[in-house]
């Protein structure tokens, strides 16, 4: 259900206790408008404009107030924002849900870069979860282990030994005791979640919009199927779209008319896209063997993946411009690896470029572009390697 209405008016016509979860993802206090356009042109904005902090968070604790009074006793509350206000929100919900109702700080990190900015790059946002009661309904969700987790440790059961020390634990016959089947590791409060990409077919051109993967795990945690879930400034209706995928009912306010005609078009053909990096690890991302990488660091370039004609950039312009570099595939004749790198740094406007080649043939080089044997390099690093062991 949608309502076009400030949630303070629709909130007060609610039942006491009749939601099971509420997200909200309010005006940041920003102290400007908000403004974006879709691929269509069509512009969406809404004001986060205030005449002072203390205004801005008398209106959130009247909302948080009957938001408190409407969620069940094991329900749960996950309010988004940023460093704009957090740490005054985080004291007015430690008054309305009380301290010791507090369950999380949640962390999305996100990489996205600038160089505009003095100082560190702002890349996460925070999502406070508390809880109505000490009673709350949580399900917890699993992830892989790290590469570094010595699994077989894990699979084998420990014990306390005489000294207090933790040891495997052995049946009678002195054999090491299995243990039970694990699930994962437990989802922890830091979570890597891609912002969504400018091209994604989930993003709608609405400002401060929020990839469903997000909202996927929030609901995942605080709710089971047929749950109803409630989005008090639902904007383009991201939590609305993924409570109905995740099988819940929903509940979407927002007094922004064109907010809720975007959530009703979204909820009338549901789409969500796929992470890559959530799918299948940040690996999916990396195409170089260890032998290119490790020809790479010997140039001190930055790695780039998937494009057929750079492998990599030098960290260090000449002539103010990049210097792009190649290693030719096995697959590659040595012709079609000099027309790659040239193309792509003609592209990318390189000062001049290197290939790392290994099957030469008489194909003419252009003027810019210097070539290095990669027998000759992988032998240099070889002996390098094995120079810094003896010393």
């Amino acid at each position: 259900m949608l309502y076009n209405d400030d949630c303070l008016n629709v909130l007060k016509k609610f039942d006491t206790e009749s939601v099971d979860m509420i997200y909200l993802d309010p005006p940041f206090f920003t102290q400007r408008k908000q403004k974006l356009s879709d691929s269509s042109g069509k512009e969406y904005e809404f004001d986060d404009v205030w005449n002072s902090r203390t205004e801005y968070l008398d209106y959130l604790k009247v909302r948080l107030i009957e938001m408190k009074r409407v969620l069940k006793s094991d329900g749960n509350i996950f309010l988004h924002c940023d460093t704009s206000a957090s740490w005054y929100i985080k004291t007015m919900l430690d008054t309305v849900f009380e301290e010791k109702n507090f369950r999380s700080e949640i962390i999305w990190f996100y990489k996205r870069w600038s160089n505009s900015q003095k100082g560190l790059i702002p890349n996460h946002q925070t999502i406070f979860h508390f809880s109505k009661t000490n009673k709350f309904k949580f399900n917890t969700l699993y992830g892989n282990y790290s590469p570094t987790t010595n699994l077989d440790q894990i699979l084998q059961e420990r014990e306390r030994n005489g000294n207090g020390k933790s040891a495997y634990k052995k049946d009678e016959n002195g054999a090491v005791v299995t243990a039970k089947a694990k699930k994962g590791v437990p989802l922890s409060d830091v979570w890597e979640i891609p912002f969504l990409n400018p091209k994604a077919k989930e993003r709608t051109g609405y400002p401060t919009q929020k990839p469903i993967e997000l909202l996927d795990r929030i609901i995942k945690i605080s709710t089971n199927e047929g749950d109803l879930v409630l989005d008090p400034f639902c904007g383009s209706g991201t939590t609305l779209v993924s409570a109905k995928l995740l099988g819940r009912k929903y509940i979407g306010i927002d007094k922004n008319s064109e907010a809720i005609k975007l959530s009703q078009n979204r909820l009338d053909s549901p789409f969500k896209t796929k992470s890559i990096l959530l799918e299948k690890g940040i690996e999916a991302y990396n195409t170089k063997s260890e032998k290119e990488l490790a020809i790479l660091s010997l140039f001190d370039c930055d790695a780039v993946q998937r494009n057929k004609g750079i492998d990599g950039l030098l960290k260090k312009q000449y002539l103010n411009k990049p210097v792009a570099l190649k290693i030719q595939k096995d697959d590659e004749t040595f012709k079609e690896a000099v027309q790659l790198l040239d193309d792509a740094g003609r592209k990318k406007n390189c000062s001049f470029t290197l290939l790392v080649y290994s099957k030469p043939d008489g194909t003419l080089i252009p003027q810019n572009m210097i070539l290095f044997n990669r027998q000759d390099l992988e032998l240099k690093r070889f002996l390098s390697s094995k120079e810094q062991i003896s010393n």
